[in-house]
């Protein structure tokens, strides 16, 4: 296994990720209109509320009860109830298409990276750019490169670039992406 993950800038919900696949899958959910470091924490406070992070456990708790303790303060993030019920399709569709196991996205079949980036893509809550992220994200940081992942992954894929969780390897890239973001969203906003 590759090094460990500092997507959370917090050692065991960093450990988490770098060993769970699903908990790294559902980070990547979170991470959306919610600062990142946040979003990857999601996992551990589930884990720390669960008595540790389960995938069919997720699937199959009552889901009432499972949006309150996503909900509960602090919420694995600020829509945690709806945030909740993605979490618990993910964990289901992930039983129901890839055994449970989320690696058998990757490996499944030794798919190539556009076939990688397309089974991301069907996931419950990530659509092409997230898919993109999180293909940049197992090439750069899991070693996770199946033949053109790099192509698959876009621009994300890109070597030394700083512009996505995928290139947070710490504290000061993590602000290198928030810079990258802020100046991207800027030209946008003028275009």
């Amino acid at each position: 296994m590759s090094r460990i993950l500092c997507l959370a800038q917090e050692p065991e919900a960093d450990e988490l990720l770098s060993s769970d696949d699903f908990a790294l899958l559902v980070g990547m959910l979170l991470d959306q209109q919610y600062p990142m470091e946040h979003a990857f924490r999601g996992p551990r406070k589930l884990a720390d509320r669960m008595g540790g992070f389960d995938l069919v456990r997720i699937a199959q708790a009552d889901p009432t009860e499972f949006e309150e303790l996503a909900a509960t303060p602090p919420a694995i993030h600020r829509y945690g109830r709806s945030m909740a019920r993605r979490t618990q399709a993910l964990a289901q569709y992930l039983l129901d298409n890839y055994q449970g196991e989320p690696a058998n996205i990757w490996t499944s079949g030794e798919p190539d990276g556009k076939e990688v980036l397309r089974r991301l893509q069907d996931l419950p809550g990530f659509g092409a750019q997230k898919a993109k992220i999180f293909l940049a994200l197992l090439g750069k940081q899991r070693d996770v490169r199946p033949d053109g992942w790099r192509v698959a992954a876009g621009s994300y894929g890109d070597e030394g670039s700083r512009r996505s969780v995928a290139d947070v390897v710490d504290a000061e890239s993590l602000s290198e992406v928030r810079e990258f973001k802020k100046k991207a969203k800027a030209e946008a906003k003028s275009s």
